[in-house]
């Protein structure tokens, strides 16, 4: 698999893109920087999406996705959420009024974009991909995810707190390549991120003994106002597995 990590961080400036991942080139999670961060040749192809949660730096470019591509493509963008993810992109974002809602436009027998349910540790198909998610610790409903390909499998989740069941399910998969995971906040704000079901350096710490051993480890969705700090506490942790992904729009090949 192909992972283009278009956007990497918990927030947004000029120089700091929102969480979007593309595998492959045709399967999206989030969709935080997936217009800003894509040539519209690039988002044309993608087939499915996969929303983690409704929290706007994982769905707000999904706006501007339908607007580029409405009318280039043969078939809609299907997106998979969870039920009340689904529901809140359909009643707060992509409503008539905050933004078109291309689920029915040009019709709603041929939409731009087409929502299905995302149903809790049930594998959903999609081609040559097996997607297994799995609910994590952070507000609005959020999933995890486990994406399997052929002899490859990796773990996503930029957005959770201290979790526990996604790192038991993931010992299940020997094909497991990788995880993506997060540390959003540096380790004085470690209440902050305790309310707002995040992660510090000191988090990450207890969270990678959860982990499977030996499996290379991407961290993600960093402040972009406490990152230089946070690559020093993370550095810190003296984890040799620990990848620190501080620039958007970098590609993993596994």
């Amino acid at each position: 698999m192909l992972v283009r990590v278009v956007g990497c961080h918990g927030g947004v400036s000029p120089e700091f893109k929102a969480t979007s991942y593309l595998i492959d080139g045709k399967l999206l999670i989030d969709a935080g920087s997936v217009a800003t961060g894509l040539l519209i040749s690039e988002q044309v192809a993608i087939q499915n999406i996969l929303i983690s949660h409704p929290h706007l730096d994982h769905i707000n470019e999904m706006a501007y996705l339908c607007d580029n591509c409405f009318g280039l493509k043969d078939s809609p963008f299907e997106v998979y959420a969870g039920t009340s993810v689904k529901e809140a992109i359909q009643k707060y974002l992509m409503n008539d009024v905050i933004w078109p809602d291309f689920s029915k436009i040009p019709s709603i027998t041929n939409p731009t974009i087409r929502f299905n349910d995302l149903m809790e540790e049930q594998e959903l198909v999609l081609g040559e991909y097996k997607i297994f998610p799995v609910k994590v610790n952070h507000p609005g409903n959020a999933f995890g995810f486990i994406v399997e390909k052929r002899n490859v499998a990796l773990l996503f989740t930029q957005d959770t707190g201290p979790t526990q069941r996604i790192w038991e399910i993931a010992k299940r998969y020997d094909k497991l390549r990788g995880v993506f995971t997060e540390c959003s906040f540096p380790n004085h704000l470690q209440k902050v991120a305790l309310n707002s079901q995040h992660m510090t350096p000191n988090d990450l710490k207890i969270e990678i003994a959860k982990m499977p051993p030996d499996i290379q480890i991407f961290v993600g969705h960093l402040k972009p106002n406490y990152q230089d700090q946070l690559f020093r506490e993370i550095k810190d942790i003296g984890c040799d597995r620990l990848n620190v992904m501080g620039t958007d729009d970098t590609s993993y090949i596994f």
